[in-house]
């Protein structure tokens, strides 16, 4: 199951569901999000993480609501290394093997040289 992050805005009302898919890393990567370079430039990317974190559930949330959402927010540390936790997920399932149980629909390869 994915990893969710909820957030409740008590001035709206709105609960958003935060959360990464592949298809939102994928789309995150095509706008220049480079996760290796977080280090490197934190202003630029910190808050596109979490703003790539509303594409799966609240894809037409504004960016300054995004931003404004951010900036009240307690304890960004912490949400910060769940945010990487959770956009690793998507990362990791690429990888997976297939499941054993049913191995007879797994496909196979090998190199021709």
């Amino acid at each position: 199951m994915a990893k969710q992050l909820t957030i409740t805005d008590p001035t709206s009302g709105v609960t958003y569901t935060l959360e990464y898919t592949r298809k939102t890393v994928e789309m995150m990567e095509k706008q220049g999000f480079i996760a290796a370079d977080v280090e490197k430039k934190p202003m630029t990317l910190l808050p596109a993480l979490f703003a790539g974190a509303f594409l799966a559930h609240h894809r037409f949330v504004k960016r300054d609501v995004i931003d404004n959402i951010y900036a009240r927010l307690s304890h960004k540390d912490e949400l910060i290394n769940r945010l990487v936790e959770m956009y690793n997920d998507p990362l990791v399932t690429l990888l997976d093997e297939p499941e054993q149980g049913d191995s007879e629909g797994n496909l196979s390869w090998k190199a021709g040289w």
